[in-house]
């Protein structure tokens, strides 16, 4: 439930929930650059001008006023920002300069100087370098930031434990090292999971039929039927349909390594127009004619300039005011629901394929890191439990998102002053966010909180850890220099921890993707708005209610323990002893709808 009227702070529950990294983190490890800048107005969209002192380090912009009971603070990290505007401001009458911040997490902050501020220009040239290191040939903060934590996050994903977690390898699939110096991929993982039954010439040439050499791989395997989840770029095919035949084989032995079925189902992310537009920039899609046994489904899933203009209309609608007559209209206008619907109704037939069908699907968009990286992941969530814990989500995106290439350096632009570049996009917003609409329809079915899924994002942004910079496995190399965001939250998981997670861990999850069962993530893309703040402090709630499960589990130990040694300590006559029976204990069978 959330208020429709009134105005708060930054201490309201609001930021504080969203922000709770950013207040956490220990203050030593920033560089003051300059004594503060006092007499600044925060131009506040809510509340008007608010007087007060603004500080830069090297991590943020931190603005912070004492004249109001309690105390306003703002703090904006220098990743965050996109680009910045000198402006002109109008205060009590006079006219003045001022900065608009524009950042990556929805928001526009507004500052205005007094005229006789004489350091707007350093202001303005700080921030500038300091929030695009890369464009001015500085280090990302994440190589600065040194801070020690009892986990070490980069020992999360280790890909032969994960392989070996899912059976591999086994008869029909090896773990191969042929691009262990990345020349077959450079944008593929050192470890890849291939059929056992093709040589490394074979791999070789079919490489060079797909799109950025990204070949068919395995991500995901079901522990019974082996129908498996393949992921890969476009063929290149052309407009005069090339073939090979060594990437005809290959997709005819993976359809082999699965006894259960005889079809294979490929799975194109693409909107069918596109992907024959593709065909005449050499790419394309498989020829059912030349793949016997391979059907071709696409999902009409638009490109990630369609999703980043989505975005940016969701942007003007949420902030900085919200028309409250014409909100419904003005969300369904920016599609951003109908394009979440799109990939979570792609991943639920890519799953239920899997699970009912007992057939492996190969999926691909392009190049194989946006669109194909939603689909596994989303479906693999789906499948597999363990990816709905705290630990295996790291694990998934680690995998999935991280290892597999998708770019992000070039998709958030981390460090660079160039925000009007065409491959920025919102891809893995749209990800998380259809992972959100999934824990609100299993509200027990995920051991991570909505905390977790924010602070995720929010250090997509940051530039504090060094776990999603750059754009591949090749080029990252970052374990070594910088902190990984897992480190942080696995040292204080109870902060990110779901107090009503059961672990179903054989249930298949297919959520609900009509639109009328969809809906707008306020708690994420409306956040900065005060007037949308949940009533009551829900993370906190969430945070005594899990010691209590905790004490509550405790006790049920205690008692059944008690209870144990009791019965084994009673005697018992022949004739009161009785067999047990199956059908209340060992032969009883569980019902439980998630």
């Amino acid at each position: 439930v959330f208020s429709s009227g009134g105005t708060t702070n930054s201490g309201g529950e609001h930021q504080s929930r969203c922000d709770t990294l950013y207040t956490q983190t220990p203050r030593h490890c920033f560089l003051v650059f300059f004594s503060p800048a006092k007499d600044v107005m925060y131009i506040c969209p809510f509340s008007g001008a608010v007087s007060g002192t603004l500080t830069i380090t090297d991590y943020k912009l931190y603005f912070k006023s004492l004249a109001r009971n309690p105390p306003f603070a703002l703090e904006v990290p220098l990743g965050a920002m996109s680009r910045l505007e000198k402006i002109g401001v109008q205060n009590h009458g006079e006219n003045t300069r001022g900065l608009e911040v524009v950042s990556k997490d929805l928001r526009n902050p507004r500052f205005a100087y007094k005229k006789e501020e004489h350091r707007k220009l350093e202001i303005f040239e700080m921030l500038s370098k300091y929030s695009f290191p890369l464009s001015n040939d500085l280090p990302l903060f994440a190589f600065l930031y040194q801070e020690k934590f009892p986990e070490d996050g980069w020992k999360v994903y280790d890909p032969v434990t994960e392989y070996r977690r899912l059976g591999l390898p086994n008869e029909s699939w090896i773990l191969s090292k042929i691009n262990s110096n990345y020349d077959l991929c450079d944008s593929y993982p050192a470890l890849l999971a291939v059929p056992s039954s093709i040589t490394d010439d074979e791999l070789r040439r079919a490489a060079a039929f797909r799109a950025k050499h990204r070949i068919p791989v395995l991500s995901w395997i079901h522990p019974e039927s082996q129908a498996a989840i393949i992921r890969c770029g476009q063929p290149q095919v052309g407009p005069s349909d090339r073939r090979c035949k060594e990437d005809e084989r290959y997709l005819q032995i993976i359809l082999d390594a699965n006894a259960q079925s005889h079809k294979l189902s490929i799975y194109d992310a693409r909107q069918s127009s596109f992907a024959d537009t593709n065909k005449a920039k050499d790419g394309g899609y498989e020829n059912e004619n030349f793949y016997p046994n391979v059907e071709l489904n696409f999902l009409e899933i638009p490109n990630m300039h369609v999703m980043r203009e989505s975005l940016r209309k969701l942007k003007e609608v949420v902030y900085p005011t919200i028309d409250e007559a014409h909100w419904f209209s003005s969300i369904h206008n920016t599609h951003w629901l109908e394009y979440i619907r799109l990939l979570l109704a792609g991943a639920v037939r890519i799953a239920d394929r899997l699970e009912s069908g007992k057939t492996s699907v190969v999926v691909h968009c392009s190049d194989g890191w946006d669109r194909t990286a939603q689909l596994t992941s989303l479906a693999m969530l789906m499948l597999d439990g363990y990816y709905r814990s705290i630990c295996g989500f790291q694990v998934l995106l680690e995998k999935e998102w991280l290892s597999f290439g998708h770019r992000f350096a070039s998709r958030i632009g981390h460090g660079d002053q160039n925000h009007a570049n065409s491959e920025r996009s919102p891809l893995f917003v749209q990800f998380m966010d259809c992972v959100w609409q999934m824990t609100r329809q299993f509200p027990s079915a995920f051991e991570f909180n909505e905390l977790f899924l924010i602070t995720v994002l929010d250090h997509l942004y940051s530039c504090l850890f060094g776990t999603f910079l750059y754009n591949s496995e090749k080029e990252r190399g970052v374990p070594r220099k910088t902190v990984s965001l897992w480190s942080y939250i696995n040292s204080q998981v109870e902060d990110f921890t779901n107090p009503f997670y059961v672990n179903y861990e054989h249930h298949v999850l297919y959520p609900l993707t009509s639109l009328r069962h969809l809906e707008l993530w306020v708690s994420y893309y409306v956040r900065w708005n005060p007037r949308m703040r949940p009533q009551v402090p829900v993370h906190q709630s969430l945070k005594e209610m899990l010691v209590l499960r905790s004490e509550l589990q405790r006790r049920v130990d205690e008692l059944q323990r008690d209870a144990s040694l009791s019965l084994s300590s009673s005697t018992l006559s022949p004739t009161s002893r009785r067999p047990s029976s199956p059908s209340h204990l060992g032969g009883m069978t569980m019902h439980t709808t998630v």
